[in-house]
């Protein structure tokens, strides 16, 4: 196993919306037997709130302190040993901030993904996402975080099936 794995086991699955990281984490934390978290689902929980009602009423700057803080709060779990797989919102992997804590405790993949098939998802999928509202903001967005996501530690194709995707991950040399 790589030793930055052993020494603070976290796997962050990083990628824009509508990539499947809340999907494949949880078949990857089940395949480990480790811990699963949604990172946005856990914000929702703790805020009792939407992501887009996070963004509506107090604005994107304090969601994403909120973001950060509960990213802490898990890496702090992580760091005592407890195994953790951790689906980050599409934004998070991009904060510098949390790309700093991110990278010192565990490992990071990135899920790649076409843009075409990503609109294809969130067409498909429930209109609840903060920064898909505008077609043009949103090609923007993915083309700016595609360079900072390539600094992920490794990259799967966000295009296979989930079980497939959990075994690409299974397959990577972080676990000799």
């Amino acid at each position: 196993m790589h030793l930055k794995l052993k020494r603070t086991p976290g796997i962050y699955l990083a990628g824009f919306m509508g990539t499947g990281k809340s999907t494949i984490g949880r078949l990857l934390s089940d395949r480990l037997g480790w811990d699963f978290v949604d990172l946005d689902a856990e914000i929702e929980s703790a805020m009792n709130r939407t992501i887009s009602q996070i963004f509506d009423t107090l604005g994107e700057a304090e969601f994403r302190r909120i973001e950060h803080e509960t990213l802490c709060s898990r890496i702090k779990r992580v760091e005592r040993g407890i195994p953790h797989v951790l689906a980050l919102g599409g934004g998070a992997f991009v904060q510098p901030d949390n790309f700093d804590q991110i990278i010192s405790h565990g490992i990071s993949v990135w899920i790649d993904c076409p843009f075409e098939v990503i609109e294809a998802r969130l067409a498909a999928g429930p209109p609840d996402r903060p920064n898909a509202r505008d077609p043009r903001r949103l090609r923007e967005l993915f083309d700016s975080r595609r360079p900072l996501y390539s600094k992920a530690d490794f990259t799967i194709d966000g295009t296979l099936e989930p079980e497939a995707a959990v075994e690409a991950i299974i397959a990577l040399p972080l676990w000799k």
